[in-house]
């Protein structure tokens, strides 16, 4: 009668060599969750350290038509200037008419404050929006490679929003892709699953199957930018009002901005006080 066989010293270096490899596997790649934590940190991080200003093309076709602006980022706020739509310069009336609409802003303080406030409110629901991302949803891995990890995302029954926008976030479902080398989010798509009702639809009305998708690109190593924004979302709010949301954005041709201040970058966009 034979003992028990002893593991070869082969099959024993093919076993610790596995148990190796899944120990020095980084623990996010693990754990979906986690790296949806870690991308939102990175994101938080880079957003409250960066402050730089850069300048752009945006190709908006937000409005039923396409427009094409030239974009200046600075200190004091964002200035914008029309330079054509849909694909044809501007006429000499159209042309008067935006360069007026920019000098009325450069001499509006309260129009200037409007703006900020605005774009603080928008900051601060990005930032709102990125704290639930981890929590609002069940992640699932779908692959990795030594770039990129994409997620599959679904709405978490357990979580309970905590706002009206944040129940149209949580009825969202789709993809997320994670640039590896920093934690960076690249890109984010989701379909709403069911249509989101508010005051049992009385109030409000956002209908099922409404889409988004953001892609982010790094502009400078390090800084992460939004290049490319659509949303296709149709519903209705208070009685019936049209909130159907259809707008496609590209931004390209970034390069930083020297201007200090609004009125710095109205002259770079050709606009004399």
């Amino acid at each position: 009668m034979h003992g028990p066989r002893s593991i070869s010293p082969f099959v024993s270096s093919l076993i610790l060599l596995a148990a190796a490899t899944l120990l020095n596997l980084p623990l996010h790649a693990q754990d979906a969750r986690q790296i949806v934590r870690e991308a939102v940190n990175s994101e938080l991080t880079a957003s409250h350290d960066d402050h730089s200003n850069w300048m752009y093309r945006d190709e908006d076709d937000s409005h039923g038509h396409h427009a094409t602006y030239n974009a200046i980022e600075t200190p004091q706020g964002e200035l914008r200037r029309l330079i054509a739509l849909n694909g044809d310069p501007l006429s000499p009336s159209a042309e008067q008419q935006e360069l007026n609409r920019i000098r009325t802003f450069l001499n509006s303080p309260s129009a200037q404050a409007k703006a900020r406030r605005d774009g603080e409110h928008d900051d601060a629901q990005a930032t709102r929006f990125l704290h639930m991302l981890p929590e609002a949803f069940i992640w699932t891995i779908v692959s990795q490679t030594p770039q990129l990890t994409t997620l599959r995302y679904e709405p978490d029954p357990s979580f309970s929003p905590p706002s009206m926008e944040a129940r149209v976030l949580a009825a969202m479902a789709g993809e997320m892709v994670i640039a590896r080398d920093g934690d960076r989010i690249q890109s984010l798509r989701g379909r709403l699953t069911h249509d989101v009702l508010f005051g049992f639809g009385i109030f409000g009305r956002m209908n099922a199957g409404g889409t988004f998708s953001v892609q982010r690109r790094p502009v400078a190593p390090g800084h992460w930018e939004i290049t490319e924004n659509h949303v296709h979302i149709g519903g209705h709010v208070l009685l019936f009002k049209s909130i159907s949301q259809n707008a496609d954005e590209v931004k390209t041709g970034w390069r930083p901005s020297p201007d200090k201040t609004l009125a710095d970058a109205a002259q770079d966009l050709g606009v004399q006080p």
